[in-house]
């Protein structure tokens, strides 16, 4: 058996797929609330906001939004995109973005 024992409110159980266990978060755009499930998605939204695409790393997708100095970086592949992106989205465009729990 693998897995990740995950005790909560008193029971223990053995999660196969820690992906699956709570405290996984998602980015949701504020005025239409839609959750972004995509960097195409995120991109027209950013693009909206008056960031422009930076391409100084090819490792990394890039932000930059020019009346700012402000430069957000994300991994290439969204499956990599964590709470601590969103979380830099969410500072860098307040009252556009929010992280909630799934």
């Amino acid at each position: 058996m693998s897995g990740v024992w995950v005790f909560n409110n008193g029971v223990v159980r053995l999660v196969e797929n820690p992906g699956d266990c709570q405290g996984r978060k998602m980015l949701v755009h504020l005025p239409t609330n839609e959750v972004i499930t995509s960097y195409a998605v995120l991109e027209r939204k950013l693009f909206a906001l008056g960031w422009e695409r930076y391409y100084d790393d090819p490792e990394l997708l890039q932000f930059h939004k020019r009346s700012t100095v402000h430069l957000i970086s994300l991994p290439k592949d969204f499956k990599k995109f964590k709470s601590i992106h969103m979380y830099d989205i969410v500072v860098k465009n307040r009252n556009e973005f929010e992280v909630r729990d799934m």
